[in-house]
């Protein structure tokens, strides 16, 4: 019950921050989801390295889309991964300014289903496209933040194989709102 207080807690202040960033820049910038209800299922969870998921990005839409953007980018990071440093599960940019969602298993590649222009970089497993949760058995459930940016370019200038250091750089430098939800996800 306290674990679950926490989360709560947790959740209303990354909320009223999101909030509050949006309310500043004059818009009401949402990142909504009927799949991830506060606790990410199998479909998000990686297949390998001991864990057998389906390693499908969810379904995401927004909402109050901020003057002026010129394109979009979506990116999942775990704070709480044992590396000293997290660990980033997804990073799509370049996604166009007239779109406002992505499809479920939008970050698996072959599919071909993130809309035409984005562009996929490398995550900590090393390749681009969604990269599902796969938390240490015993780890007290770990944090997936999902964000949306909206972005005062039209491209970013990364590649593939940009790390997720140099695209989070890029992101803050052009970013002109951001919105997230968050999801939890342990194993026992």
């Amino acid at each position: 019950r306290k674990m679950r207080n926490k989360q709560s807690l947790l959740m209303i202040g990354i909320l009223i921050g999101i909030f509050a960033f949006g309310q500043a820049n004059g818009q009401e910038f949402t990142l909504q989801s009927d799949e991830l209800q506060g606790q990410l299922t199998m479909h998000q969870v990686y297949a390998g390295l001991g864990c057998a998921g389906k390693n499908s990005s969810p379904a995401l839409r927004w909402v109050g889309v901020p003057k002026n953007s010129q394109s979009f980018a979506i990116t999942v990071y775990d704070p709480d991964a044992p590396t000293g440093s997290g660990w980033w599960h997804w990073l799509m940019v370049n996604i166009p300014a007239d779109t406002r969602g992505l499809t479920a298993d939008a970050g698996n590649l072959s599919k071909k289903l993130a809309p035409e222009g984005s562009l996929q970089s490398l995550t900590d497993f090393g390749t681009p496209g969604f990269g599902g949760a796969c938390p240490p058995v015993g780890d007290r459930p770990h944090r997936y933040i999902f964000t949306v940016y909206a972005l005062e370019v039209a491209k970013l200038a990364i590649t593939e194989q940009s790390s997720p250091a140099m695209v989070g750089f890029m992101l803050n430098q052009h970013a002109l709102a951001k919105a997230s939800l968050l999801a939890y996800y342990g194993r026992d």
